[in-house]
């Protein structure tokens, strides 16, 4: 996973990254979005109909195993499942396909995303933290987000907290272009969806349960069963947008179903493998490329350059077990 050519890119990546910090406070070995996780393995298993989409070798496999990572929103590692900023949750997927050889799902439980370009994130996150200490009104964050309708859609769209990240569903952020043994390519975005139904709680209930309630359910659900999830791709349609994340595509677009994950267990060495892993939102397999969304190339910057200080950072003696485990 090499960081993009464009220095600009990666600069860009690297004012995020210390936007974060400004956001959510240094925490040594995490993430700086996305900290309190946990990774669990399993295996895919294609639909039939997978190849008429993409000759991804993972598509053309029997079953392929799989690493994937569930996980809360802001870069603190102890925010309390129940928090309403821990959403929207996350589900990263890695597809193993050999040693070191891998293609990996970003999505998280709200579709879409509030910004088009990584310029307006960075204004976005600056406006959120001038908030925080603002006196003014309307705030920072109330003047960007008038000057910005799909961050303010994004902002406004309901985001209830699962019962389990069992009963959630996922979303792609960005696009993607499948391409067929026959050639034939078709644009689509993922969705993840549990086989459990999709199940919530109201900020009541949530207000009752304990900080780990999330973490600790699906470890017990896991012991108990295989937890499972279909992986659909909604498929544009001639003239739809395909390079803004902002953008949704109308509900009776076409969707494909790529297959079933079932995932069986914990993965052992649970916070240090998550300290080495780093997912790539670019997918780098032959059968599905990237689109031209701008936001592709900086989330994979953004990826790298926390993923090498995550791995450098040494272990921090003073983080409690509990959060250790949650990593």
């Amino acid at each position: 996973m090499p960081l993009p050519s464009d220095g600009k890119i990666v600069a860009l990546g690297e004012q995020l990254l210390q936007q974060f910090d400004i956001l959510f406070g240094l925490h040594p070995g995490f993430r700086p979005a996305h900290a309190k996780g946990l990774l669990l393995t399993g295996t895919f298993k294609p639909s039939s109909n997978a190849s008429t989409l993409t000759r991804a070798p993972h598509v053309t496999r029997e079953t392929t195993p799989v690493t994937v990572r569930v996980s809360n929103s802001t870069g603190i590692p102890l925010i309390p499942d129940s928090d309403p900023n821990a959403d929207p949750r996350g589900l990263a997927i890695r597809f193993n396909l050999a040693e070191h050889v891998h293609t990996d799902i970003v999505s998280h439980s709200t579709d879409g995303f509030p910004t088009r370009t990584g310029q307006e994130f960075l204004e976005m996150l600056q406006a959120v933290a001038a908030s925080s200490s603002s006196k003014e009104s309307p705030s920072p964050m109330e003047k960007f987000l008038g000057t910005h309708p799909a961050a303010l859609a994004f902002v406004q769209t309901p985001k209830p907290a699962p019962a389990s990240f069992a009963t959630e569903s996922y979303f792609g952020v960005t696009a993607m272009r499948f391409t067929n043994r026959q050639g034939a390519s078709r644009y689509g975005r993922y969705r993840i969806a549990p086989e459990a139904g999709v199940h919530h709680i109201t900020p009541d209930e949530a207000k009752s349960k304990d900080a780990d309630f999330l973490f600790n359910e699906i470890k017990q659900r896991i012991e108990s069963g295989p937890v499972r999830f279909r992986i659909l791709v909604q498929l544009a349609s001639d003239g739809d947008i395909v390079d803004d994340a902002t953008v949704h595509w109308p509900e009776d677009r076409e969707i494909l179903e790529m297959g079933t994950l079932s995932l069986t267990d914990l993965a052992p060495d649970n916070a240090e493998e998550q300290k080495k892993i780093i997912f790539d939102p670019i997918p780098r397999v032959e059968g599905i490329e990237p689109s031209d969304d701008p936001l592709l190339e900086l989330r994979a910057a953004i990826y790298l350059l926390s993923g090498r200080r995550r791995r450098n950072a040494p272990k921090a003696e003073d983080v409690s077990s509990r959060a250790a485990t949650m990593h």
